[in-house]
């Protein structure tokens, strides 16, 4: 199967999709795994992937690594993904913008990081020792926020664009994240599009959201990937397909999950977007 994800709509898996995926999986194009899922020896998921590896490209998406974190990576969970990577060979493998372990416990969330040279520097230490250990490049997603640190002294996008220079790293330009994370800090989502390094993008995301409100009775973003993408969302997809271009696009779905034929309209709905950006990149 294709080590490149191609321009087309993918969708995160899931193994009760499996039969109907197999059997007619409309627009979808490529398929995202996250690798800890993964990570075990033989069984019926592992045996699935295989069978799915043979139709369609693989990404694997990674949400236990940690690369924001203070300390080193876990050396055997590096050695496990190594080893996952060796094996399916995917089309793409891509990492967050976060955080989740501190002395030695594991943390079930990903947690935002200061943008200063310092962290520059960790997050690139990180990277190059998990591209050196996987052998491939990686791709880094910008993530979703709910609060900004005062120590910052860059933006988001000069620090991944500054982490991509040194690492020679790809990026993951996660849509809703950035809808997400302008509604809470109170920033412009299409500046953010605007400043985004669109030269180093090698994937795009879209995924719902659920709102609330803070103390204050402020709007409140939870980035829950619960429900369909929301309309502002799409809206902004527009305009980044108007800067990049096609790209590779999966439509993520990770709780409450929906009968198949309600995640293909989502994918149906991303082909669309994406033969609009190749009609306008052709005119």
């Amino acid at each position: 199967m294709s080590t490149h994800l191609p321009p087309a709509p993918g969708v995160g898996y899931k193994p009760q999709h499996y039969a109907e995926i197999m059997a007619d999986p409309g627009p979808v194009g490529w398929l995202e795994i996250h690798a800890e899922n993964y990570m075990g020896d033989g069984g019926r998921p592992l045996a699935q992937l295989r069978h799915l590896s043979e139709r369609f490209p693989i990404s694997v998406h990674g949400v236990g690594l940690s690369i924001g974190g203070e300390g080193r990576l876990d050396p055997d969970h590096l050695a496990r993904l190594k080893r996952l990577c060796d094996w399916l060979n995917p089309a793409s493998f891509s990492e967050h913008l976060a955080w989740s372990t501190h002395d030695g416990a594991f943390l079930n969330d990903l947690l935002p990081l200061p943008y200063t040279s310092e962290t520059v520097t960790r997050v690139a230490d990180h990277i190059d020792e998990l591209q050196e250990a996987i052998g491939r490049r990686m791709l880094l997603e910008n993530p979703s926020s709910y609060l900004a640190f005062a120590e910052s002294t860059m933006s988001e996008t000069d620090f991944l664009r500054e982490v991509a220079a040194r690492t020679g790293c790809g990026l993951l330009l996660d849509v809703n994240n950035v809808f997400v994370s302008a509604t809470n800090l109170g920033l412009d989502a299409r500046a953010y599009v605007a400043d985004f390094p669109m030269e180093a993008v090698g994937e795009l995301h879209l995924g719902g959201h659920d709102e609330d409100e803070d103390d204050h009775g402020a709007p409140l973003l939870i980035d829950s990937h619960g429900r369909e993408v929301a309309d502002p969302v799409w809206a902004l997809l527009e305009d980044v397909l108007a800067r990049r271009g096609a790209a590779p696009l999966l439509i993520e779905w990770d709780t409450d999950v929906p009968e198949w034929p309600v995640l293909a309209a989502e994918a149906e709905r991303a082909q669309r977007a994406l033969d609009r950006a190749a009609a306008l990149a052709a005119a």
